[in-house]
């Protein structure tokens, strides 16, 4: 049956036409994303127009289009990008005709997908592992296909006004100037599924993005045959209106099994990640309820294939809905299947026959799911307890929540520099073996000289990118004068950077940087300085969050020195996580506990050679080791009396770096390499590489979770 594969195949010919002969291969590059993890690929992209690379957001697809006739006949008389277009070319061929592993199958649902930032359909960290999980997929070969969503406008965009305050915005994703591809039928008409969801029969076509080795199918209901509020449902991730909200999750859970049904695509294991796909079990088990099973003997032979992970103990994270509007919502659903709507809300209920208690996806996803897991050690004890009345016969130990801590793709975030030097030092395909820790032994010898250069270069580029991008962002605010040119000539590329960037929320504790200002001061404006970094989004009905940020440009007023010495980067996405991972001597991490689930931008920090500092919480109490002495932490225990909590951790945090982390990063001696950082450097890359890395991730997923696991 088709599934896309000839589509993307079409496309790619398609743009190879309007491209000069020997630069057609170009064109089939461009439609798989496998060249965004590929050495020289974004600078193959790059290189042919530095300029229109940057306005088409790293779009290859789109950026072919809009070359001009000159720069491509330019481009087909270079030599040097014809063999390195056949280099890449190749690579992904080979790869592409490797059999598949000796695995389950496995289809992969998620609301997001950060697979590279052409692609916009994701907000942050759960799109950034989804995304994570998908290239690492490919890299081993695992029969997998991912399920999402084609957001029409994507997530919104953030831009801040001169008082700091979050204003949002959105823009169109036009997905035909995406590396995306219709499917379509051998009559060349899209393939369509029906979802009855709030009584309409909504129709969505599918699209595919090829991520190396994996199809990600995205549903789209933007279609003339739809009404204008069904053509809504995929306008906006995470869209503020609740009942769209809700209708995307039926789409995605009910419509993206059909969408695979149809396509002939049959898992063994299907995978929820996160409880927003939770209603896919429904649609798996309705073939049985009308083949005359009763609706708990059909879930519970869906439920044998069928695992999930839950992300957030943040309550806003699990949403819940009236158990009115569930029926308003799946009525139609319940009808097809010949199954009563409020069975259906019982059990997404906590109490199941509370008739008060509302419908939480997360509730439905856990009783519906053979295996369930968190994403780190701890957050898997948080969620026992927090769920702990689903089983409540049992101790809170006995919950049947496991954990798989989260890892990233190390050949999508590790720098160029750093890669350099892991291959001179670690030995070819590095990558490859990353999850064996006898692969990072090598670290400890290399020399401190090459090491502590590869650091200063990335953190040099990041630099260059933040004296760049500061100065816009002050100068379209309309900032005055003297703060644009702070930026512009301040930021220096031999002081401690320091990053901060994650979601604006009030548990992450932004306000935490400035909670005493005066020692906040003597560190920037110090005979030995730092320099921070800060980027994120606040959702757009968070004011509580869009406040944080707004209190951080207040103290603009208090010295020159913080307009020189702090930058916040608007718009935050995956390029620019990238560019502050690489760069960032430091990583902070001061989220309330036990409200942080894993945190994975650390553990990007950490391959590139930044250190932690990092509240125990999260990822961060696998990975520290005080005995290697790997990074810095602040103390981790729950406290019910959050101001309390806050005055610790800020005279801890002040004083870690005043006596700690600051006078260690200028240990050089003569303009020599500080060896001292340098040894935590090498402690944290030996320590945290192979553990935090995807391929490990993966490891255990495929062993206990896909292959019939319990989640333990």
């Amino acid at each position: 049956m088709p599934t896309g594969e000839r589509d993307l195949t079409q496309a790619a010919r398609a743009l190879a036409t309007r491209l000069p002969e020997p630069l057609a291969p170009l064109a089939s590059i461009a439609y798989n994303l496998r060249w965004g993890w590929t050495p020289g690929g974004p600078e193959l992209f790059e290189s042919l127009a530095p300029y229109r690379w940057e306005l088409s957001s790293h779009n290859p697809v789109r950026m072919l289009q809009e070359l001009s006739a000159p720069t491509l006949e330019r481009a087909a008389q270079d030599g040097d990008v014809l063999r390195r277009a056949a280099e890449i070319q190749q690579t992904i061929d080979a790869d592409l005709a490797r059999p598949d592993a000796d695995a389950p199958s496995v289809a992969y649902f998620c609301a997001e997908f950060g697979v590279h930032r052409s692609v916009p359909v994701y907000s942050g960290g759960l799109g950034g592992l989804a995304g994570d999980h998908l290239k690492e997929a490919s890299d081993r070969a695992l029969p997998l296909v991912a399920v999402g969503l084609m957001y029409n406008q994507g997530y919104f965009r953030q831009r801040l006004d001169a008082s700091g305050w979050q204003h949002e915005y959105w823009v169109p994703t036009d997905p035909p100037l995406l590396p995306t591809a219709l499917v379509r039928d051998e009559q060349e008409r899209p393939i369509t599924v029906k979802v009855p969801i709030h009584g309409e029969d909504v129709v969505a076509q599918i699209w595919r993005v090829q991520v190396g080795r994996v199809p990600l199918f995205l549903l789209d209901t933007d279609r003339s045959d739809n009404s204008r509020l069904a053509r809504w449902i995929c306008s906006q991730l995470y869209v503020a209106d609740p009942e769209t909200r809700l209708a995307q999750y039926a789409l995605l859970g009910i419509g993206g099994v059909r969408a695979l049904r149809v396509m002939g695509i049959e898992p063994d294991t299907v995978h929820l990640n996160e409880g927003h796909a939770a209603l896919a079990t429904l649609e798996r088990a309705r073939p049985a309820i009308e083949a005359g099973r009763s609706l708990d003997d059909a879930l519970a032979q869906a439920r044998d294939g069928t695992v999930f992970t839950t992300h957030t103990p943040v309550p806003a994270g699990n949403d819940a809905y009236p158990g009115q509007q569930v029926c308003d919502a799946l009525g139609g659903f319940a009808r097809e299947a010949g199954v009563d709507p409020w069975r259906i809300v019982e059990l997404g209920r906590t109490h199941q026959h509370d008739v008060h208690e509302p419908f939480g996806v997360t509730q439905f996803a856990l009783r519906t799911s053979r295996a369930a897991n968190g994403v780190a050690l701890r957050h898997g004890e948080v969620a026992r307890e927090m769920w702990h009345a689903l089983w409540a016969d049992r101790a809170v130990e006995d919950v049947p929540i496991g954990h798989v801590t989260n890892g990233v793709h190390l050949p999508s975030w590790v720098g160029r520099a750093m890669a350099r030097l892991f291959d001179r030092h670690l030995g070819e395909g590095w990558a490859r073996r990353a999850a064996d820790p006898a692969t990072w032994a090598a670290v400890d010898d290399i020399p401190d000289e090459e090491l502590w250069a590869v650091r200063n270069e990335q953190r040099c580029v990041l630099v260059d990118f933040v004296r760049d991008r500061s100065t816009a962002d002050r100068l379209q605010r309309g900032e005055s004068r003297d703060y644009v040119e702070a930026a512009a000539r301040a930021f220096d590329p031999d002081v401690l950077t320091i990053g901060f960037a994650r979601r604006i929320a009030t548990y992450k504790r932004l306000d935490l940087l400035m909670k005493d200002a005066e020692r906040a001061m003597a560190l920037i404006d110090g005979d030995r300085p730092i320099q921070l970094l800060i980027a994120g989004k606040a959702h757009p009905r968070d004011d509580a969050g869009k406040a944080l940020v707004q209190g951080l440009f207040s103290q603009r007023g208090r010295s020159q020195r913080i307009g020189q010495r702090i930058a916040f980067l608007h718009d935050y996405d995956l390029a620019v996580a990238a560019r502050l991972v690489r760069g960032c001597d430091m990583w902070l991490n001061v989220p309330r506990p036990p409200m942080e689930a894993s945190g994975t931008s650390g553990m990007k920090s950490a391959v590139n050679g930044g250190l932690q500092l990092s509240v125990l919480d999260g990822w961060w109490p696998e990975a520290y080791d005080a005995r290697a002495v790997n990074g810095w932490a602040l103390s981790g225990e729950a406290d019910p009396d959050h101001a309390a909590q806050d005055f610790r951790h800020a005279a801890e945090l002040y004083r870690t770096l005043e006596e700690e982390v600051v006078p260690t990063f200028y240990s050089g001696e003569n303009g020599g390499p500080p060896h001292a950082w340098l040894a935590m450097v090498k402690a944290s890359i030996r320590s945290i590489a192979p553990r935090f890395t995807a391929a490990r991730m993966l490891d255990d997923y495929v062993e206990r979770m896909y292959r019939n696991g319990n989640g333990a």
